[in-house]
């Protein structure tokens, strides 16, 4: 019999308690977000979710890989179809997904912050999550995937990295997968329907600058060109991007330079 924290998912438990959400699990899959990707063109609903005991081949943001141990984490990847939404905000996304995961994470008694654009990390240094997220176009419209690695029941031998960390390593409040995952896809939906509206936008924009612990610091930018960007970070724009002295960046890998 497996131990507590590393069972699998209860798939009749999270059809029962993510009221809202089409949960769909398999015991492995090389990816939930492709998954999740080709039931989008057959026409899934908004709110369905693909998740799995064990994912091969996750990806990362910035093509990185992104892997975890069976039952030990959580890979989910969540449909949305914000047809209304105007592009100029869909680049908040990515963002808005990283504070539902702080969210959560805060719930269970984990103090994270996020580095700009959706690092979660403990102390500043410990990664917890990697979240990818795409646009795919369907028959109905654009749609975005919202794909999140959650380390979960990691022990420390478990980490594919040093600088990584888990909800178990953290003592979050607990360590089991179905009852962190409805926590995590209610959170996410409510950020995601804030973003939604567009009355939410002040507020969003103001609970992520609080969350965000990039915003005040001398930061290094590493462009996918191979130079540098070196400056203090002052803020978030419109649409998402961060605002490095006066210039707004979409894109790159973000070093903190000095500390909090």
């Amino acid at each position: 019999m497996q131990p507590p924290r590393l069972a699998p998912l209860d798939r009749d438990r999270l059809r029962a308690e993510a009221d809202g959400f089409d949960v769909h699990v398999t015991d492995e899959t090389a990816s939930t977000n492709a998954d999740l990707a080709q039931a989008a063109h057959a026409g899934a609903p908004e709110w369905t979710v693909h998740t799995t005991d064990h994912q091969a081949a996750g990806r990362g943001r910035l093509d990185r890989t992104f892997t975890m141990p069976r039952y030990t984490g959580i890979a989910v990847s969540t449909l949305v179809r914000p047809v209304e939404v105007p592009p100029t905000r869909w680049p908040w996304v990515p963002l808005v997904a990283g504070l539902a995961v702080v969210d959560t994470v805060r719930d269970l008694g984990v103090e994270a912050a996020l580095k700009w654009p959706n690092d979660v990390l403990v102390d500043d240094r410990r990664k917890l999550c990697g979240i990818l997220v795409e646009r795919v176009e369907t028959p109905t419209g654009a749609a975005a995937i919202v794909g999140i690695g959650l380390n979960v029941a990691m022990a420390a031998e478990d980490l594919p990295v040093e600088r990584a960390t888990s909800l178990l390593l953290e003592g979050a409040t607990t360590t089991d997968r179905n009852e962190v995952l409805v926590a995590l896809l209610h959170r996410l939906r409510e950020r995601l329907e804030l973003w939604r509206d567009p009355a939410g936008a002040e507020q969003l924009t103001a609970d992520y600058l609080a969350t965000c612990s990039t915003i005040g610091r001398q930061v290094r930018i590493e462009r996918a060109d191979g130079s540098d960007v070196v400056g203090q970070a002052t803020g978030i724009d419109p649409s998402g991007c961060l605002v490095v002295d006066g210039v707004p960046w979409s894109a790159g890998d973000v070093t903190h330079l000095r500390p909090v």
